[in-house]
Formats: C-alpha cells, sequence, structure tokens
C-alpha cells in the first residue's frame, strides 16, 4: 500500500508523536520512511550573530531531529533516510519533497494550533491543504 512515507520534524513534542505513529506504521507495511527537517530560510537584520552562522546551527539541530527518528526507525528495522532542505516555505519544501522523492504517504505530528476551526497545526494544514497525498496527522496529546 505504501512503500515510501514521509516525517517532515521540527523536533517538537508533536513532531515526534507523529514520527514514533509513522515509524511505527513504516514496520508494520515493511516501508521506508524519509524524515525531512526544513530549515526557513530568511534574513534577521536585527540578529548579531551572523546568517552563516545561524544556518550552521539550524543544520546541525536539523540533523539531530532526523537522527531522532533514526534511532527510533533502527529500534524497529526500518530503513529511515534522513534529509535537511533549505527554503523560505515550510509546507512548500516538504511538498517539493515528497513529489520529488516519489513519497507515498505522509505522517506529521501537529500541536493543533491553526485556523483549521482550531484543528491542525499550520504547517500540517498547509500541507493537508496542498497535497493529494494521504495525510495522517497525529496529535501532540496521547
Amino acid at each position: 500500500m505504501y512503500d515510501t512515507i514521509l516525517i517532515p520534524t521540527d523536533g517538537s513534542t508533536s513532531a515526534m508523536r507523529g514520527a514514533e505513529h509513522g515509524v511505527d506504521l513504516a514496520a508494520e507495511l515493511d516501508a521506508t520512511v524519509h524524515t525531512l527537517f526544513v530549515i526557513e530560510e530568511a534574513t534577521n537584520p536585527w540578529n548579531r550573530e551572523s546568517l552563516e552562522g545561524q544556518m550552521d546551527d539550524a543544520e546541525a539541530y536539523g540533523k539531530n531531529q532526523t537522527q531522532e527518528v533514526a534511532d527510533m526507525g533502527e529500534e524497529v528495522g526500518v530503513e529511515v533516510v534522513q534529509e535537511t532542505e533549505i527554503g523560505p516555505n515550510i509546507p512548500k519544501e516538504i511538498m517539493e519533497y515528497a513529489d520529488e522523492e516519489d513519497i507515498d504517504a505522509i505522517v506529521m505530528g501537529s500541536a493543533f494550533r491553526g485556523s483549521l476551526g482550531g484543528l491542525l497545526g499550520s504547517t500540517a494544514e498547509k500541507v493537508v491543504r496542498v497535497t493529494d497525498l494521504p495525510v495522517m496527522v497525529v496529535s501532540q496529546n496521547p
């Protein structure tokens, strides 16, 4: 049914809960997981730290977050592909990655703070609205 599952992560509690669910689903389906951390490309003229230094920090953080998902996968025998992307729009980067990698489904966590009746976090809401892929949104609450 699903051979490849994309699990976007930002390291939040809700994202990690979504990752746990996505990895478990992949284990049941013998699917490969792709985990993606997107660095939102922006400039901050008020920050004294160099933009290059900020990007280095963000990339290191992203690699740590995707490694956590990879470690979850290793525990249950699921192959995990780790990726960090940089772009001006996180939901757009998620969708472009899904398209480029022929992803079959997306599993992501949400803190449920968005505008869609207060039901979805803003990134999850935007992904659900623009994709034709199946998207499973997992609540941060157990």
